[in-house]
């Protein structure tokens, strides 16, 4: 159900209805409050080969059951950046709305993934217990509602709590988390915490967990905080160190950081497209880069390894009982339930990395779309399975149907 807005709650809807808002906001949040980087490493950086695609002009199926060219799709889905590789080559790198390659853009809930994919790597490492509490590691969230919470709850997004008194609302909720973190984008007025871990020991409980799917940044906030306590080391270091150092990025990300020095892991990550892009394939590759295993094969196919329980089907919002639930989750990553073992990172205004192995294709948008009840969303993840459809001159393909 839709609730309503009071007047108090509009202040943070602002931005959300104007995508150079959006843009801005997305490419230049580093002057807007601190940020960390996400070394590169030394290494020389992955020249991935390409191959002639023209796609520009591809007919696709798009919003009110309209077919239209692939380059009015990107325009009306207020696209910043969209590539595309296709068995291991770059067919399509494309750049609007004056976004450059080499700028980092914000990745949003898209970095929630990246949290799920070092807590993973961690338990590879046995360095993490999915049964542990949280308040194990973190002493100061003792006695809330999310230091009670177990590591495999927190992964799966199954608790309920809520902050403030507030009846949880999943939009608002993520837009305030902002002001959490960054002084200059509160209002007027604001009482609220001053940083994440006060934000996080205000939760209370409001049900039991295990139970429901319910998306909420707190849970990758609590988990990355984890991480750090395990580690000793900041999230941008550990990232950098498992990762980002290891799958031959151009350019360094970096992660936005609250008063008190911690990164923002829900949705404060910032990277090029192409360097996410680069992560994609080797994922696709089972954590390969070429003939050198950077990443674990065991952690990469337990992406989609989904446990029983509440998440093995999610009820999205517009899921109705005549449009029943299709998509998984599993540590921080969304899990299509396809023929061809596809996966997807996701963030709000349109930011994605998607991952499939059958099809051979990885898929990056970086976008600053409208969120408006009178602006249909943009079926991203359809369009991709359209592209590979293409791509691999198979008009009989079953196509994607999933939205996130």
């Amino acid at each position: 159900m839709t609730q309503s807005l009071s007047p108090a709650d509009m202040v943070w809807t602002k931005g959300f209805l104007d995508p150079a808002h959006v843009r801005q906001h997305a490419t230049t949040v580093r002057d807007m409050a601190p940020t960390r980087a996400v070394w590169r490493g030394t290494e020389t950086a992955w020249t991935l080969p390409r191959a002639s695609a023209e796609l520009t002009e591809l007919p696709v199926r798009w919003t009110f059951d309209r077919t239209v060219p692939l380059s009015q799709a990107l325009r009306e889905a207020e696209t910043d950046a969209l590539i595309v590789l296709h068995r291991g080559q770059v067919v399509h790198e494309q750049y609007l709305h004056g976004y450059r390659s080499h700028v980092p853009h914000l990745n949003a809930s898209l970095a929630k993934s990246y949290i799920g994919l070092l807590a993973a790597l961690l338990d590879e490492q046995g360095q993490l217990r999915r049964d542990d509490r949280a308040s194990q590691y973190i002493p100061e969230l003792a006695g809330t509602g999310l230091g009670s919470a177990r590591l495999q709850e927190l992964l799966h997004m199954t608790t309920q709590v809520s902050f403030g008194g507030r009846p949880y609302n999943r939009i608002l909720e993520a837009h305030r988390f902002w002001a959490v973190v960054a002084p200059g984008l509160r209002p007027a007025g604001y009482t609220g915490a001053q940083n994440i871990l006060e934000h996080l020991a205000d939760a209370r409980a409001t049900g039991p967990f295990d139970t429901e799917f319910r998306y909420d940044n707190a849970n990758v906030e609590v988990v990355a905080e984890v991480l750090r306590r395990i580690t000793g080391v900041s999230t941008s270091e550990l990232l950098s160190e498992l990762v980002w150092s290891r799958i031959g990025a151009a350019e360094d990300g970096y992660y936005v950081l609250d008063a008190a020095g911690n990164e923002m892991a829900c949705g404060g990550f910032a990277a090029t497209a192409m360097d996410a892009a680069r992560l994609g394939e080797i994922l696709r590759c089972g954590g390969a880069l070429g003939d050198r295993q950077v990443l674990p094969e065991s952690v990469v196919h337990s992406i989609t390894d989904i446990p029983d329980g509440p998440t093995r089907r999610v009820r999205l919002p517009r899921d109705t009982s005549g449009n029943p639930p299709q998509l998984s989750y599993h540590d921080f990553w969304w899990i299509m339930n396809d023929p061809h073992g596809s996966y997807l990172a996701s963030g709000i205004h349109g930011q994605q990395l998607f991952v499939s192995p059958g099809r051979e294709l990885v898929a990056v948008h970086y976008g600053a779309q409208v969120l408006s009840p009178s602006v249909p969303p943009t079926p991203l993840v359809s369009l991709y399975a359209q592209i590979a459809a293409a791509l691999d001159n198979d008009n009989s393909a079953h196509v994607l149907g999933h939205n996130v």
